[in-house]
């Protein structure tokens, strides 16, 4: 897995936009401009007389507007009511308005799911003031990018100068001394560095000097984690494991290169987990139930796979949480939502558990369904086995509004069906 998330913090004016978005272009990865997103609810409340700060006003209004985060050639692009808001968010006015709303909490959770969304699915680097504290905890990388207050009113001066805004310097510097003080005081999510951040002072940077030096910080952490272990292992034992056991594999270029999901398969046998293992081009953590780790040879092979351990007498809450925490990081879970073996016994006949819908759920997370059958060669004695991956099953499609075992028992049944639906298919047979 090459994804990696990059997580910059600071206070106003230390240039994180900037240098977030020439990093994104020079690493070839997605820009979110997360401020932007409270500068936009910030500017709705100016326009229609909301006070920003008037939080028994601004948290109904946040029903009352759409707003939709879209990249067009790689650009954000950040639409208000179907409109492209554009430089009109970028006024001290505007500043001081999302400042206002930020310190909210209902308006921080109304952009949580946005923000944390886009991260599952591809590379990031994202700008803000609580990115690696709050809204990407698991970030690979965390920076928070800060300079003295006077280099940073005298950039965003000259920064608001170039677009012919009238303003001047007092004004700027006075204005960012006091969001500084809202910012780094409220209650609700402050800005500060998270506690594994590399404190990236600027004030004497350029900004392109401040870029270079972000991407060396990337570079040096690509080359700590070029490869692991399990992949190294993967290039030489899976081809082996394959050939043993006669697999035939479809569905590749449905299984997405990088981005959480949630791999959803029937279960036939002890040995899926290593069919599937050694049929998927990445590194898949298996949810496996606690018995299996007590069993010697076992324990260190599903050990070394980096399966989560469940507790199958009841909810087991830290596999629940393990599990979503990998599919944060960009990983694959897998679970097997019969949660018993059933060789040969068409997967339409089995009984099946709620975990699947449940994590998928928790995590907002698209789910693979993949189906393994085991036929006859009519031409040998042997028996080929087929491992097809289906398309990654839209999360917005499984019916979930509020949660609870309705939900998730229904969530768990479409992915089900899609599992029958492999198994029926023309190229399994």
């Amino acid at each position: 897995n090459n994804m990696i998330r990059i997580a910059i913090d600071g206070p106003g004016g230390a240039g994180k936009s900037s240098v977030a978005r020439a990093v994104a272009k020079r690493l070839g990865i997605i820009y979110v401009d997360t401020g932007a997103l409270y500068r936009t609810i910030g500017l709705y409340m100016l326009n229609n007389d909301i006070s920003p700060s008037d939080s028994e006003r601004v948290v109904p209004a946040l029903s009352s507007f759409k707003l939709e985060l879209t990249f067009i050639d790689g650009k954000q692009v950040i639409l208000l009511d179907g409109v492209d808001v554009g430089d009109s968010i970028r006024t001290p006015e505007v500043s001081m308005a999302a400042s206002a709303v930020s310190a909210i909490k209902e308006v921080r959770d109304f952009l949580l799911n946005t923000q944390r969304s886009i991260a599952q699915r591809q590379s990031v680097i994202m700008d803000g003031r609580d990115i690696g504290t709050v809204i990407l905890p698991q970030a690979e990388i965390k920076i928070f990018l800060t300079a003295s207050s006077e280099a940073r009113a005298r950039r965003r001066y000259d920064e608001l100068i170039s677009k012919g805004q009238t303003v001047t310097y007092e004004q700027v510097y006075s204005e960012m001394v006091e969001r500084d003080k809202n910012d780094s005081t409220r209650d609700i999510a402050p800005c500060k560095p998270a506690e594994d951040a590399i404190i990236l002072d600027n004030s004497d940077m350029t900004a392109e000097q401040t870029v270079d030096t972000v991407i060396s910080i990337v570079n040096n952490y690509k080359k700590k984690h070029k490869k692991n272990g399990y992949m190294r292992a993967h290039s030489v034992l899976a081809g082996l494991i394959r050939f043993f056991y006669g697999v035939k594999r479809h569905g590749l270029d449905n299984i997405p290169k990088e981005g959480g999901y949630i791999i959803c398969s029937n279960h036939i046998a002890v040995r899926d987990v290593l069919l599937i293992a050694s049929s998927c081009p990445r590194q898949i953590r298996f949810i496996a139930k606690k018995e299996l780790f007590s069993i010697p040879v076992l324990r260190r092979i599903i050990s070394w796979l980096g399966a989560i351990k469940l507790d199958r007498s009841g909810n087991d809450l830290s596999a629940i949480k393990k599990s979503i925490e990998m599919i944060n990081l960009g990983e694959l879970v897998a679970i097997f939502p019969q949660g018993h073996r059933y060789p040969g016994v068409n997967p339409a006949d089995t009984p099946r558990k709620n975990g699947a819908g449940l994590i998928s759920y928790r995590a907002g997370c698209d789910v693979i369904p993949v189906c393994i059958k085991v036929r006859k060669n009519k031409y040998s004695i042997f028996r080929k086995v087929h491992v097809i991956f289906g398309k990654p099953i839209d999360n917005k499609t499984l019916g979930y509004k509020n949660g609870g075992n309705e939900e998730y028992k229904h969530a768990t049944d479409v992915i089900f069906d899609k599992i029958i639906s492999l198994y029926n298919a023309e190229d399994a047979r």
